[in-house]
């Protein structure tokens, strides 16, 4: 059966209370559609429209390449969106999936469920339904044997309709025929005067057609977000599932409850992550890493055997066996080799630094190349800014830097060379040589006295 999946994501989303479009706000990192997207795709439902309107100049380029994009000018209703939508579905199409952009808990397994029922049973629709404890505000499922008879409104159900904990999740398979052949039929004569996409069950049992439900398993999947708060459930819910994820994998988590693990992010077995560390984007980690308290690590490579304590790490490579920290900051551009000590206090900019090499604590590296085995004194900095460009420093293997050193780029220093403590160097070193820049020392036999 092909399958061709809509994606609603027309909604202004006035209760999110924001410029963004609703869609785009982000859970576990990830736009909410964008989620929707991945689901189906992973679920085998390649083909997809996607109904834009409010923002749809903002969403457009976060989707574009994985749906065709058509737009509702007017918001007139879910069943006026499929409406917008019905002009470029397949003509060899056989179910048509109309889903939510909103709905990012929903897994791929389920809708494979759906779809394969929606098959089986030969239905003109199949809808997504669950069963809540507190249905309230949910359009009850009517059923009449396995026959869904209707969706009542919270506002219209009768005493007996409330009782019905059933409710209909907003995700359906249509039969692309019943549909394309009905969707003209849809009015507006009711209280909102909108195109609304369950009058077609009505339509469908008046006809005589065969409508089913699929319940899911898990009622937290059929979650939509209107508001901040429900996103920040909808969250919570990602959350959870990501840290088990990697725990089966062989991930310790110390506390998963303080542990934020983007949806995206890869870690290898047998690494410990310690509580409140953070971890987003494309990020990967390899194994037998430990990741101490307060780390944040974006879009950066990780390699194995690394311990690394209370750092931010941002869109850098780091290889294996090195030791990070605390209070380090590797920002873009960074490439460390294996073995390589980053201290504490020290901020490592666009630079590349060698095997072996330490820069233990105190000190700006930025825009720099760190040859192997150097070894960088506590409050060193390499001055590679003049106030309009930027320059390069070369630190050549086995260089020793002093303590206290300026290196003011571009400048060289040249194998095993030798920098003493407290100089500012503006000129290259050769290999093998020493240099120091230092006054004279004065001194004034009671100054101090003279000088009240």
């Amino acid at each position: 059966m092909k399958t061709t999946a809509v994606i609603l994501a027309a909604g202004q989303g006035t209760r999110m209370k924001s410029k963004l479009p609703k869609v785009l706000h982000k859970a576990l990192g990830k736009p909410m559609v964008q989620w929707v997207i991945d689901c189906l795709s992973q679920a085998g439902v390649h083909n997809k429209i996607a109904v834009l309107g409010h923002g749809g100049a903002q969403v457009e380029p976060v989707i574009a390449g994985q749906a065709a994009i058509v737009y509702q000018t007017e918001q007139l209703g879910t069943g006026h969106a499929v409406i917008q939508a019905a002009p470029v579905l397949p003509a060899d199409n056989d179910c048509v999936l109309v889903i939510c952009g909103d709905t990012p808990l929903l897994r791929a397994q389920t809708i494979q469920q759906l779809i394969a029922m929606h098959q089986a049973e030969r239905n003109a629709v199949t809808l997504l339904t669950a069963h809540a404890d507190n249905p309230t505000g949910y359009g009850r499922i009517v059923r009449q044997g396995q026959q869904i008879a209707a969706i009542v409104e919270q506002k219209d159900a009768d005493e007996a309709q409330k009782l019905i904990q059933e409710i209909n999740t907003g995700t359906y398979c249509f039969d692309q025929n019943f549909l394309l052949q009905y969707l003209s039929a849809l009015d507006t004569n009711n209280a909102q005067k909108e195109y609304y996409l369950t009058d077609l069950i009505k339509i469908a049992n008046q006809h005589g057609l065969p409508v089913g439900g699929f319940v899911l398993e898990d009622f937290s999947e059929s979650l939509g977000v209107n508001n901040r708060i429900q996103l920040s459930q909808a969250e919570a819910v990602l959350r959870k599932r990501k840290c088990e994820e990697v725990m089966l994998a062989g991930v310790t988590l110390i506390d998963p409850a303080a542990t934020y693990i983007g949806a995206d992010v890869v870690i290898g077995n047998d690494t410990v992550i310690y509580p409140n560390v953070v971890l987003e984007g494309q990020t990967v980690i390899g194994s037998d890493n430990v990741i101490g308290m307060n780390c944040r690590f974006m879009d950066s490579t990780i390699g194995d055997g690394n311990d690394i304590q209370s750092t931010v790490i941002v869109e850098s490579t780091v290889g294996n066996d090195c030791k990070i920290g605390p209070m380090a900051y590797l920002r873009p551009g960074t490439v460390l080799a294996d073995n390589v000590k980053i201290g504490d206090f020290v901020e490592v900019k666009k630079s590349q630094v060698g095997e072996g090499s330490k820069i233990p604590h105190l000190s700006y590296v930025g825009d720099s190349v760190v040859g192997s085995g150097v070894n960088i004194g506590c409050g060193t900095i390499t001055c590679n800014y003049d106030g309009v460009h930027k320059y390069q420093t070369t630190i050549k293997d086995g260089a020793f830097i002093g303590s206290n050193t300026n290196l003011v780029a571009p400048v060289t220093v040249e194998e095993n060379a030798f920098i003493g403590a407290g100089s500012t160097i503006t000129r290259d070193v050769p290999d093998s040589a020493l240099a120091v820049t230092r006054a004279d020392l004065r001194i004034k036999e009671n100054w101090r006295k003279r000088n009240k």
